[in-house]
């Protein structure tokens, strides 16, 4: 269950949790066009408040709305400003961010015509997505029999709302299966992402990521790619299989919900020896430690809550 803060921010005004409602004819809950993004705050070693990459969300949440044809009545400088208004006023010092822009009530049918575009950022506290334990010691994958999208079925690039009905079906099936997380491959067959979360390998040292054809612009995802550069590791970004994966040293998925969850098994089959894996071990630390304020030369991906 979602823990009540005490307001969430509705089209410009603090609302009490309980009275942010909307009308059942919302043209969103009926027909999935709406964007949406996930951020992290976190509480610092100094003790202050920093979320991670607050720009670089924002301006994928701007991104995937133009994409989709919506225009948002607000700056991104004003709804930066109401993700820190937000915080202050429920009072956190660590928490899970949910801006989301959607169609609200008008017309019904597919064309949302003149519908209002409406604003909404929760915040609420969230630990570890996958769990403790899958964060410690890694997680159970099965790959699914639901494809991801097309790049010209939905606009995959995007935090679309309605793109999700596929990664819910995907998630479903794993766990009715046993599993914890499900793997979904492109149209072609190749390994894609999972329903929420991008994916690493790391095989003979080199890390290995699918490129950005069919899958979304993860910002955790740049920020492994920058990291392991960083650290002198050689990153590639290109198609890999399925069989690929359960013969990798280590595998690992990352985003902002999961951060970064080493994966020990797919399809039954061990991934690496002993995992989780030195490289995704170190990885896991070196970004804990930077959203936490650990890290110098990473403060620039910081923005402190004042």
């Amino acid at each position: 269950m979602v823990k009540k803060a005490k307001y969430i921010w509705m089209d410009g005004e603090l609302v009490d949790w309980d009275k942010a409602n909307i009308h059942v004819l919302t043209h969103t809950l009926h027909y999935g066009l709406g964007v949406f993004e996930g951020i992290r705050c976190y509480r610092c070693v100094d003790g202050r408040s920093a979320i991670f990459r607050l720009k670089d969300h924002i301006d994928r949440l701007f991104n995937s709305a133009h994409a989709m044809l919506i225009k948002i009545p607000f700056t991104k400088e004003q709804i930066i400003d109401a993700i820190f208004e937000t915080l202050k006023a429920n009072g956190q010092k660590e928490a899970y961010i949910r801006p989301i822009v959607f169609i609200g009530e008008g017309v019904m049918g597919v064309h949302p015509q003149d519908n209002p575009v409406r604003v909404s950022i929760i915040t609420w506290q969230w630990g570890a997505y996958l769990g403790e334990e899958g964060l410690n010691n890694g997680i159970r994958v099965k790959t699914s029999s639901f494809t991801r999208h097309h790049v010209n079925v939905m606009m995959t690039k995007t935090k679309t709302c309605g793109n999700y009905v596929n990664s819910i079906l995907a998630k479903i099936e794993a766990i009715n299966a046993g599993y914890d997380e499900a793997i979904m491959l492109d149209t072609e067959g190749y390994v894609c992402e999972a329903t929420g979360e991008n994916i690493f390998i790391v095989r003979n040292g080199k890390l290995k990521t699918p490129p950005l054809l069919s899958i979304l612009e993860g910002i955790t995802r740049d920020s492994i790619i920058t990291l392991a550069k960083d650290l002198g590791y050689e990153v590639i970004e290109e198609r890999f299989t399925r069989d690929e994966l359960y013969i990798a040293d280590e595998a690992f998925f990352c985003g902002t919900a999961a951060e970064v969850t080493p994966i020990r098994e797919v399809d039954n089959r061990q991934i690496g020896i002993e995992p989780p894996g030195t490289i995704t071990k170190m990885m896991q630390r070196l970004y804990f430690d930077i959203v936490h304020g650990k890290e110098e030369r990473y403060l620039h991906w910081l923005d402190f809550v004042k």
